[in-house]
């Protein structure tokens, strides 16, 4: 992954959808956290929202109606935090550096921008047949 700092740990969730969904990830991240208790309170919910807020999107968007399998790859560093979403579906037409919040009334639309406004960078590419979502979060000191 791309960090400067240290990297002090790196947690991974396989999952298919179905049957996984965004519980998995919830679980999976609560687990990192008991492991990481060096991670801050605020930094945790920034990435946390980062991360769910993608791997629903992935669940909902990418599956075109067939099975998804994905992964996510979570590195704790010593002055960040990043994680990497992949997947097999199908790629996504978003233009991730043009995200904006939508009017109040629209009832979807928002993922992306809220992203954004908690992490320092989200990234978007196709490698192959391959999804790469990577959101990257500073760290402060607890």
């Amino acid at each position: 992954m791309g960090l400067t700092g240290a990297v002090v740990g790196e947690h991974r969730l396989d999952f298919a959808s179905p049957p996984d969904d965004v519980s998995s990830v919830h679980d999976f991240l609560s687990d990192v956290w008991t492991a990481e208790p060096a991670v801050s309170v605020e930094d945790r919910m920034a990435l946390e929202l980062a991360i769910i807020e993608l791997a629903s999107n992935v669940i909902e968007h990418a599956t075109a109606g067939v099975p998804l399998t994905c992964s996510l790859t979570l590195a704790v560093a010593s002055d960040a935090l990043e994680a990497r979403i992949t997947d097999d579906g199908r790629p996504a037409s978003v233009d991730v550096a043009g995200a904006t919040l939508p009017d109040d009334m629209a009832e979807s639309g928002r993922g992306l921008a809220l992203v954004q406004m908690v992490v320092d960078e989200l990234r978007y590419d196709r490698h192959g047949d391959e999804n790469r979502w990577t959101v990257r979060k500073s760290t402060r000191a607890v």
